[in-house]
């Protein structure tokens, strides 16, 4: 989609037209539900997620600023923010602090002949707040430091997920492999 022609199509959304809010929810339909599905534990959750991160942007559409950025990132920014108040509901944050986090050794060989969907399937098998802290640290590149702040954990705490993550999808795909 040209930027010109998304420009139009979000003021328009803007105005209340309902017909660019489903032009506009169709084009990034996709982009959205691909990020939603690294957060969910199953389709259906990342459907809601879809659904309350879309009306969160259709209410705050009149917030954006493309001076500030691109309209996918200020999307994304929401989706997973709205993944994030989903996964928070689901579970409780531990406050586990670990002095030293050692790095598990993943063999890279044995990812490679993994599917993206058996790994994807792996993901949602860990525990929510590991899940979660995996997905920013890994997936969508959030230093701990930020991680810890949107997810009101201490970073010691995200990186102590972060480990924990490795450690145990360290042990499924080797039992997958083996």
């Amino acid at each position: 989609m040209l930027e010109q022609e998304l420009s139009n199509i979000i003021i328009a959304c803007c105005d209340g037209n309902r017909k660019a809010q489903e032009q506009l929810y169709r084009q990034f339909y996709g982009f959205a539900m691909n990020i939603a599905m690294r957060y969910a534990i199953s389709e259906p959750e990342a459907a809601d997620i879809l659904s309350h991160a879309f009306l969160k942007m259709f209410r705050s559409i009149q917030s954006f600023d493309s001076s500030k950025g691109n309209f996918h990132g200020w999307l994304k920014k929401i989706i997973i923010n709205e993944a994030l108040d989903i996964i928070k509901q689901r579970s409780r944050f531990s406050s586990l602090e670990l002095e030293v986090v050692e790095e598990p050794y993943v063999n890279n060989t044995i990812i490679e002949k993994t599917d993206a969907a058996a790994i994807l399937q792996l993901l949602r098998q860990l525990p929510p707040a590991t899940h979660a802290v995996f997905v920013l640290y890994a997936i969508d590149g959030f230093p701990h430091k930020e991680i810890a702040k949107q997810l009101n954990i201490s970073e010691g705490t995200s990186k102590w997920h972060l480990s924990e993550a490795r450690k145990i999808l360290q042990q499924k795909i080797t039992t997958l492999k083996v």
